[in-house]
């Protein structure tokens, strides 16, 4: 009759299994060699930073220093962050142990037992003795010891510069927790290299703040245009007034589109196979060097 056919759904058995897509996340995995799944995409934040002196080689990845133009002197930092997670994750996609890449919408968690799906249908079931959870936006059935009645979120804004986007800053700090770091970063709406900068504000917010206007996204555009115009930046020059100061156009921006992350990172209770690794990036970063010679006869190639 021309239908297609119901697909059942694919049947994983493995012992062990990591849930979540955090850096810790997937360096346990790696480090490990377990298979990992998630249905939300934690990708590092783009200016996130390793410590310039931490050795990468072993990842065939170079820890590049970066000079960060501030109000309160340059600041030295190393590669982004997401380059090792996006290397890592390529690493354990060769090897088959990232199945269902980023094809879940939602994850399951019942009797060890995960079930993933996407916004049609189940796609998948994993069948588990032992989980190592390290938190998924997406996934339930798995219990915390505790909740909390007003969460913080951190918050990033992004917004475009249409006027006033060329300067030699890389961030400005504050001391609020609204509006409390700018970044500035090459605009990705120009194609090429481009001297227009667009700007990244970082905020803590509290879930009832996020309902209400002050903290909104108008006002972290507002309030971000204040901290730079504090700071004597100017957008661009138009020539002098009658009795000779220089002027200068007022910044145009726009709003592009906010993201939030919870920061509140909750004790899961462990129960069926459920087991949370207190693992820090720090204690995972130094394993990865004996980790990565599993991985040799794909690195030697990068």
């Amino acid at each position: 009759n021309g239908s297609l056919a119901k697909r059942e759904p694919i049947i994983f058995e493995y012992d062990e299994i990591v849930v979540g897509s955090s850096l810790e996340a997937v360096l346990f995995a790696f480090n490990n060699e377990l298979p990992i799944f998630f249905s939300e995409i934690r990708r590092p934040f783009r200016f996130d930073y390793f410590d310039p002196s931490l050795d990468l080689s072993a990842a065939s990845l170079k820890n590049s220093q970066k000079n960060l133009r501030t109000f309160e002197g340059d600041k030295v930092a190393g590669m982004q962050k997401a380059f090792l997670w996006e290397r890592l994750l390529f690493l354990l996609s060769l090897e088959g142990k990232a199945p269902l890449s980023t094809l879940c919408t939602s994850l399951r968690c019942s009797r060890k037992s995960l079930v993933g799906s996407n916004d049609y249908a189940k796609i998948a079931e994993v069948n588990y003795n032992q989980c190592y959870y390290f938190g998924d936006g997406n996934c339930t059935g798995i219990r915390s010891t505790e909740t909390l009645a007003n969460p913080t979120y951190v918050c990033y804004d992004w917004i475009a510069f249409h006027r006033g986007g060329k300067h030699e800053i890389d961030l400005i700090e504050t001391d609020d927790d609204f509006v409390n770091q700018i970044w500035f970063y090459p605009s990705d709406r120009i194609d090429g290299t481009t001297q227009v900068k667009d700007a990244c504000v970082v905020s803590r917010v509290t879930d009832e703040q996020l309902s209400d206007f002050d903290y909104s996204e108008t006002m972290a555009r507002f309030k971000a245009i204040a901290e730079m115009e504090s700071r004597g930046m100017k957008g661009k020059f138009n020539g002098y007034s009658p009795n000779g100061r220089p002027k200068h156009y007022k910044f145009r921006t726009s709003h592009l589109y906010r993201e939030k992350r919870n920061e509140f990172n909750p004790t899961w209770i462990e129960e069926n196979g459920i087991i949370t690794p207190q693992a820090t990036e720090k204690d995972l970063l130094k394993a990865l060097p004996e980790a990565t010679r599993a991985y040799d006869r794909f690195l030697r190639r990068l």
